[in-house]
């Protein structure tokens, strides 16, 4: 029944990887009535994942080639109960863009206690899309209960 929306520069490379990762565990958890979606800060519609993403993800068991681009606007925030993020740019420039909605939005290293961006590999070799994918499934399994917790909480305050 939650929302998490996932975002990244330009929702070819890291949150489309990001999106389906969380959107498996979250099935594995029983919560398939969740809803995870993904946008960029500076998203070129309607563009595809990146031809790397997609090879890493098909190599994982993974299909993203349906993914298409999306900008982040206000109406995709306010419909999220959870806004993970990639980098700390994007976050600030979200909570300064939508001001209403700064208690949902966070890093997804935060979800592990941290605070660091996950690497873009745009324009890099496929092993560092590699690395990407292994960074951002170990920060999907490591912080999930958190990432449950913070957006059943929201969807509490939405429903309360």
């Amino acid at each position: 029944m939650a929302h998490i929306l996932v975002i990244c520069t330009a929702n070819i490379c890291r949150s489309p990887v990001a999106t389906a990762l969380l959107k498996n565990r979250l099935e594995e958890r029983g919560l398939t009535d969740w809803t995870v979606s993904s946008a960029g800060t500076w998203a070129i519609v309607p563009r595809g994942a990146s031809r790397h993403s997609i090879e890493v993800m098909q190599r994982n068991g993974f299909d993203i080639t349906g993914h298409r681009a999306r900008m982040v606007d206000e109406v995709m925030v306010a419909d999220a109960d959870l806004v993970l993020c990639m980098e700390e740019g994007h976050a600030e420039a979200l909570r300064i863009e939508f001001p209403a909605q700064v208690n949902k939005v966070f890093l997804l290293s935060e979800m592990i206690g941290q605070t660091f961006s996950v690497t873009d590999p745009y324009g890099g070799p496929y092993q560092e899309y590699e690395l990407m994918y292994d960074g951002m499934e170990d920060l999907i399994d490591s912080g999930l209960d958190r990432i449950i917790d913070l957006a059943s909480t929201n969807v509490a305050a939405h429903q309360g």
